[in-house]
């Protein structure tokens, strides 16, 4: 079992020519910074112009971009600005207090197994981090490992963990403040003891172990050249091997191509142990190229199984030479196919379980059957499968929500998985093959009634016609009276699907009177490969309205009014912030970009941020620039009123690099003309998200709940 938080993809991006002509750079003074209603702290400009593809394009704000002590100082600035502007806003104690009531419950993970030894997480409620246990044959649990002991403030995140075959050994990676760089370390699962190996600059890969457990598989980068390891590019993965007890240096290079920079690898071993299974991709594209190698033969080479970049290969599971892949080759919303290795031709290839109207989300191996996970119509579905592709049955679900993979081993007969809603928290379930019957394994007690709340699916047509789901929650009672407080909340993009997903933080917002409502945009992978490319690249408009017609369509169905709905969304779903305050400011009264990309001629020029041209396009290539500047939001902001707006960003943030926020909220600060804020809640010690530690999200919940409130024209209540 291996868990791993990042991308989706480990790899990269093709980076198309085309080259960059600075005009000239001069310093100078910031004008006046008042800006509507607020003096904002003064953000120094530069008289920076650019010729691309021969249209001039300028970035007054370019020196945002280097971690210096003139933007160290406009971050202090403007932290204190955003600071001071929430800190006056009376209720967020209310609000901190309801959150960590509605937090504090103990939240169990489905557990998985490997050789005697069980293991799963579990959080007693409030803990920065959940604790991983083991409970071997004897039935007695332990403490394996607590992330909460690895920094004084909680700031040093579990971010991966993989288990020997035999259960004895945990190798486990760790990042800082929410970096997507990792340190690999190794502990004895019996003692506790750490082993003294330690694996480093390694970023979106696991750590594979090979079947006789003596050491793993993983991909890493070269040390950054430049020295800057939070905004140097990320080039040339490469597959090592690393047996336990040798120094990194040491570790044996099974794969790399170097002539192929934007390529990355992501490894894993098959069950058996015959066969290393790369899976190749570019960039953040959702189809990839799969190669593998036999570890059963001495010095087997890497065999490219398939070469070409045409379709989504995701590997199963194994018979020997058979392979068992999910693909969207010929089948956008997803197949199951198999591939005997000694006969590769297409010819050759099986279908066994063909392409259905549900959308394929997963599959796994559990009791030498299939156990497959659908969306229909975005809500969890499981069917099981026998490896001839014979349908056995639906497994019956709690109701109407998300369904996880399956959590078990393919010589036992029965496995975990879990059901959770936007109203119902996570329950984890044991599904028995003997009775064909699921039974509850561990449920949470909560400081509410489920049965209090609403979540429901509804249907909408954007601009061209195209009908989106949404799924609207709030608490029973509320009336459609088009005055209720709203918060949108939207991604649409890289094929990540937004199935529901309980938070206590929203129960909190429903609590208050709030609707909570979560569109399912184009460019996720709600209805397959077809929906997610009809929101990329020179589509990517498709999302934007897919986006305003939701909020058109509360505020017809009377659930809300323009002065009473927020806009949130982060990463992508910041950039979609971006463009939703810069094409249609009149339909919000409060934005929320968070971790955004913002500045989409300049976001393959950091970390791993290139790799997301499959995505979004480059502005190296002349057409792809035109399409890309319609609609950047940086370059979109003009003088004119904005809603409320509060730019969140993380000084650790080596995804999205914070400068995109920067730049932005410089700019629109600028820009304002209206009475409406705009404030940066930028965070010390944190990243893109992940590993975020408990106390750090309540309060980030808290305040964005009280911007809204207060943007709202309303006062908080004295208690909830």
């Amino acid at each position: 079992m291996t868990i791993l938080t990042g991308m989706k993809h480990s790899a990269i991006a093709l980076m198309l020519g085309s080259a960059l002509t600075a005009c000239h750079s001069t310093d100078t003074p910031a004008t006046d910074a008042t800006s509507g209603a607020y003096q904002y702290p003064i953000s120094q400009t530069d008289d920076l112009v650019e010729t691309l593809h021969g249209v001039q394009v300028a970035d007054p704000y370019r020196f945002l971009e280097v971690n210096d002590a003139k933007t160290e100082a406009w971050v202090k600035a403007q932290q204190v600005f955003g600071q001071d502007y929430l800190a006056n806003i009376p209720g967020k104690q209310v609000l901190v207090d309801r959150i960590t009531e509605l937090w504090n419950y103990e939240k169990v993970t489905a557990p998985f197994e490997h050789g005697d030894n069980q293991f799963y997480f579990r959080n007693d409620g409030l803990q920065a981090q959940s604790v991983l246990y083991v409970k071997g044959k004897d039935g007695q649990e332990k403490v394996l490992l607590d992330p909460n002991k690895l920094s004084e403030d909680g700031t040093v995140a579990l971010s991966g963990l993989s288990v020997s075959n035999d259960g004895k050994t945990l190798a486990y990676g760790v990042s800082s403040s929410g970096s997507d760089w990792q340190q690999w370390q190794f502990m004895d699962v019996g003692s506790g003891k750490l082993l003294s190996d330690k694996l480093e600059w390694i970023k979106f890969s696991s750590a594979q172990w090979d079947h006789d457990n003596k050491g793993v598989f993983y991909s890493r980068y070269d040390a950054p050249a430049g020295g800057d390891k939070l905004a140097d590019v990320n080039f040339n993965q490469k597959v090592y091997y690393h047996r336990i007890g040798t120094p990194q240096t040491d570790d044996l290079l099974i794969y790399e191509r170097p002539q192929n920079k934007d390529w990355g690898f992501y490894s894993t071993v098959s069950d058996k142990g015959d066969y290393l299974l790369i899976s190749v991709s570019q960039g953040t594209d959702s189809r990839n190229r799969f190669f593998y190698k036999s570890l059963t033969q001495k010095n087997a080479p890497v065999v490219e199984l398939v070469s070409e970049l045409e379709a989504e290969y995701s590997f199963i599971g194994n018979d020997g030479a058979v392979f068992y892949f999910k693909t969207d080759l010929n089948a956008p919303k997803g197949k199951v196919i198999a591939i005997d290795v000694t006969r590769p031709a297409k010819a050759n290839w099986q279908t066994l379980i063909p392409e259905s109207e549900d959308t394929l989300s997963s599959v796994d191996i559990v009791n030498d059957h299939f156990v497959a996970t659908y969306m229909h119509d975005v809500l969890g579905k499981m069917s099981i499968y026998s490896l001839g592709g014979v349908k056995r049955q639906d497994v019956a679900l709690p109701g109407q929500g998300t369904v996880s993979d399956a959590s078990g081993k393919r010589n036992k007969d029965y496995f975990y998985y879990s059901f959770n809603s936007y109203v119902q928290p996570t329950t984890i379930y044991k599904y028995d093959f003997r009775t064909g019957e699921s039974t509850v394994f561990a449920e949470p007690k909560v400081a509410f009634n489920p049965q209090d709340y609403v979540s429901e699916q509804v249907f909408y047509t954007s601009k061209d016609g195209t009908r989106v789901p949404m799924m609207v929650s709030y608490k029973k009672g509320l009336k459609r009276n088009g005055d209720n407080p709203t918060l949108l909340y939207a991604y649409g993009g890289f094929s990540i699907s937004l199935t529901p997903r309980f938070s206590p933080a929203n129960i909190a917002w429903m609590d208050m009177g709030g609707v909570y409502a979560v569109p399912n945009l184009r460019g996720g992978a709600e209805y397959g490969e077809a929906w997610h490319q009809a929101g990329m690249l020179d589509k990517k408009q498709n999302v934007f309205d897919d986006y305003y017609a939701a909020a058109e369509y509360l505020i017809d169905q009377q659930y809300t009014n323009p002065g009473k709905l927020g806009a949130y969304g982060r990463s992508n779903g910041g950039l979609l912030m971006g463009a939703a305050v810069t094409q249609r400011p009149e339909l919000f009264a409060a934005v929320l970009p968070a971790v955004g990309v913002l500045d989409m001629l300049r976001f393959h020029k950091f970390t791993i941020g290139w790799a997301w041209a499959s995505e979004y396009g480059s502005a190296e290539d002349a057409e792809q620039f035109k399409t890309l500047l319609a609609y950047s939001p940086y370059h979109n902001l003009t003088e004119r009123e904005y809603p409320a707006t509060m730019v969140m960003t993380a000084d650790h943030d080596d995804r999205v690099v914070p400068a995109h926020s920067f730049k932005f909220g410089a700019m629109m600060q600028q820009k304002q003309l209206g009475d409406a804020p705009v404030i940066m809640r930028i965070e010390s010690k944190a990243g893109h998200g992940a590993g975020k530690p408990t106390a750090m999200r309540i309060d980030e919940f808290a305040d964005i709940y009280l911007f809204l409130w207060e943007n709202f024209g309303l006062k908080m209540p004295k208690s909830l």
